[in-house]
């Protein structure tokens, strides 16, 4: 006869391996809602919760907002069912899989809000029963699932590991990548207990490739901060080199692309304008700030968050000079129109967009500053004051003062964006090979 312990665990084995289990992915972003689908491709039933009305109806309608994520794809699955779509609570408790997909941002002052996060984990700890699998998937700083999570899901007097089962497996989403999505992304996975650690690693292999356990939820959180600091890190130190490449006179695009001829020990990361995202500009300020709590102060790691804040003011600041030495303008009223909201090429989101923080700066310079982006219809560049997307025609090109590339979606003519620009700072190298016109275009 099973123990109670193995008895719960292999029920809820036994519903995730026949497809019995009812899935709960909460925050239909873009984590949740790939992860959604999958599971519902799957053949689990999934019920999807998003505080956002709108987001809800859109999904109610079969309509997709995520360009991840195939719309014939969704429109079938909320169309036999298999995919429900809310936002209120009451699922979960029938809920056998409980999947966490919300974002973790910074407060005004960088420091981390997981408020998201405490606020939904009291809605599961109010409905927690036994054999129910909890997941988190937000990044965060380690230790916040058994620091922060575990204690609130233990009010009801239920045992981590025996009644109820909780891991951390961070997301490793790249929005707008056409070969790694949700499916073939390598998972981590760790658990409270090596039994939860084993339900966690069932449930994730019905949708994922590849799994990688780890030791414990703390070791996955790190894991995800690490991915994210090492890119981070990597991208300041470019950019600092685009700053002395700019002094010495040196093109520092030449330069990365003849250090990546290197057949070992290089890999090439390319300067910009700044970082954007949900996670490279944040995750460093998760880290730094857990690392306070051991007397420990990353001076590398802060560092490179200055360097890569500085390339957006850097850009600004190039802007300035150009239209002040070429046009012979002061950039007070200069008309400036930016290309590209989004933080990075052919997506709709401009979380942390360099191209927005740019378009602030040079407004608080006392430009005129507009811009055009197709994925991006409005941008917020204070909490009282935004710009809506312009059209991209001849006559706009030409009214500006000045035109920045921010971001490079494919989708724009460089060529002809470069015979109607007075000037044109090109922060992504998309004029590379272009003919120069009047020495007009600036690489930078």
């Amino acid at each position: 006869m099973e123990r109670p312990v193995e008895e719960t665990k292999n029920k809820i084995i036994n519903k995730i391996i026949n497809r019995q289990a009812k899935v709960v992915v909460i925050g239909l972003g873009y984590v949740g809602l790939p992860l959604a689908v999958e599971n519902a491709k799957a053949g689990f039933n999934v019920t999807g919760i998003d505080k956002s009305e709108e987001r809800v109806n859109l999904l109610k309608a079969g309509k997709n907002y995520i360009s991840d994520v195939s719309e014939v794809d969704l429109k079938q699955l909320v169309s036999e069912g298999k995919i429900y779509v809310t936002s209120d609570y009451d699922s979960l408790k029938q809920a056998d899989v409980i999947i966490i997909c919300l974002p973790t941002p910074l407060t005004a002052t960088r420091d981390p809000d997981i408020s998201q996060i405490i606020d939904v984990i009291e809605k599961i700890a109010v409905s927690i029963r036994r054999g129910q699998l909890v997941t988190l998937e937000s990044t965060t700083y380690p230790g916040t699932t058994q620091e922060i999570v575990l204690p609130k899901l233990l009010t009801k007097g239920l045992k981590v590991g025996e009644d109820f089962f909780l891991a951390f497996s961070p997301e490793r989403v790249d929005p707008g990548n056409k070969r790694f999505k949700t499916k073939n992304i390598s998972k981590v996975v760790g658990g409270v207990t090596p039994t939860c650690l084993e339900v966690a690693q069932i449930f994730y292999t019905q949708t994922i490739k590849q799994i990688v356990p780890v030791s414990s939820p703390a070791a996955a959180e790190m894991t995800k901060i690490f991915e994210n600091v090492y890119r981070a890190v990597n991208i300041a130190l470019v950019n600092e080199l685009m700053f002395i490449c700019d002094r010495m006179g040196l093109d520092v695009w030449e330069i990365v692309e003849a250090a990546g001829t290197k057949p070992f020990g290089f890999q090439i990361f390319h300067p910009g304008p700044g970082v954007g995202g949900h996670c490279i500009p944040v995750d460093p300020f998760y880290l730094t700030w857990k690392a306070k709590e051991f007397d420990f102060y990353s001076n590398l790691i802060e560092t490179a968050v200055q360097i890569n804040i500085k390339a957006s003011y850097f850009v600004a600041q190039k802007v300035w000079e150009y239209l002040n030495r070429i046009n012979k303008k002061s950039i007070c009223d200069s008309r400036i129109l930016v290309l590209g909201a989004a933080y990075k090429k052919d997506i709709e989101d401009c979380r942390e967009s360099p191209a927005v923080k740019i378009m602030s700066i040079l407004a608080d310079y006392g430009a005129e500053v507009i811009y055009h982006d197709p994925f991006i219809p409005t941008v917020e560049l204070t909490s009282k004051r935004s710009l809506k997307s312009v059209d991209l025609t001849e006559e706009e090109l030409a009214r500006a003062d000045c035109v920045v590339i921010a971001t490079d979606h494919s989708c724009f003519d460089y060529e002809w964006i470069a015979d109607h620009a007075s000037i044109l700072v090109d922060t992504r190298n998309t004029t590379k090979g272009l003919k120069r016109k009047s020495n007009k275009i600036f690489r930078i």
